[in-house]
């Protein structure tokens, strides 16, 4: 196996907000081998980077367009034009309900000038920044919701496919991993679109009724069987590739097995998410954390909030071994 590698989650999200131009560059500045953007449509077509369909809990749309909600009291990207999105300010992310911060520490809320991007816009800065550095950070694009957007009457993978390939990545020595929850859509990337570039199949709980995933199976040895034969690697939660062990005067993380399994088909594990600010009760400083990530369940790659805590960590690690 390669050197682990770091993808910073939303940009260097545990440090101002998610999936912004400014997140992007202090990740890329922060040593982040990978930057991920989560992938939407607007009204009028463009993929925009944002993690969720609905607006709501990341900018200040409800009092920007306050009569744009739909029945059941959200705001969805899909409703909006890429203007009209340029036009909110983008917030650390909240409770849409209470209004408070899901991560209090962080960024304050409704501070500085945040702005959504389109994908073309994020590829562009990120590639600029590779010329301007020297480095080759890669992007790390998820196809968000693909069987959801197709309800609304908008295919969103060949539109993504279609802007990879404008900036050059379109195969599989391309510094570019595509990731999507959706099996079904995964499988139409690889087989249907003749996607030749890199995969990573998302891997969540249970059964998924709008993509019709099963989880569970994918999770299972035969699962990932098939799994190895379109993608280069999954993207589990670390819940299910670490678990705790001993007893609760003692607790400890132990390897669940998956990332192991995985292996064993040739496949890579990139799970998420490293949250300095969120550490499991079961481990003392994000060092202990990210040595049962490393050591104990041998990932290839991590997804973090705080870069910088990972990229440090592993040089940490490269100067012991030296």
């Amino acid at each position: 196996m390669k050197e682990p590698i770091v993808i910073a989650h939303r940009g260097a999200s545990g440090y101002v907000p998610e999936h912004t131009l400014i997140a992007k560059g202090i990740a890329h500045a922060m040593g982040a081998d990978f930057i991920e953007q989560d992938v939407v449509l607007s009204k009028d077509g463009v993929p925009v980077v944002l993690h969720d369909v609905q607006l709501d809990t990341v900018t200040n749309v409800a009092k920007v367009f306050s009569h744009r909600r739909r029945s059941d009291g959200r705001y969805y990207v899909i409703d909006f034009t890429v203007q009209e999105l340029k036009s909110l300010n983008v917030y650390e992310r909240f409770d849409r309900v209470t209004g408070r911060p899901i991560f209090p520490n962080r960024y304050p809320g409704g501070e500085g000038d945040f702005r959504i991007s389109t994908l073309a816009e994020e590829i562009r800065f990120i590639q600029n920044l590779n010329r301007t550095t020297g480095r080759d950070v890669g992007i790390y694009p998820e196809i968000k919701r693909p069987a959801w957007h197709r309800e609304q009457g908008m295919e969103l993978t060949p539109v993504v496919l279609g802007v990879l390939a404008e900036f050059g990545y379109a195969k599989r020595h391309d510094k570019c991993y595509i990731q999507c929850f959706d099996f079904p859509e995964i499988s139409s990337i690889r087989n249907r679109y003749g996607y030749k570039g890199r995969l990573i199949q998302l891997i969540d709980q249970g059964h998924d009724k709008e993509s019709e995933t099963n989880y569970d199976w994918l999770k299972s040895q035969e699962g990932l069987g098939e799994i190895a034969k379109m993608v280069e690697g999954i993207g589990p939660s670390l819940d299910d590739v670490l678990q705790a062990s001993g007893d609760s005067r003692e607790p400890k993380i132990a390897a669940s097995g998956l990332t192991e399994a995985a292996h064993s088909f040739e496949l890579l594990v990139h799970p998420w998410t490293f949250r300095a600010d969120a550490l499991p009760s079961c481990v003392s400083s994000s060092d202990a954390f990210l040595d049962a990530c490393f050591q104990i369940a041998k990932v290839d790659g991590l997804f973090a909030d705080q870069p910088d805590t990972v990229v440090r960590y592993l040089r940490s690690q490269t100067e012991k071994d030296s």
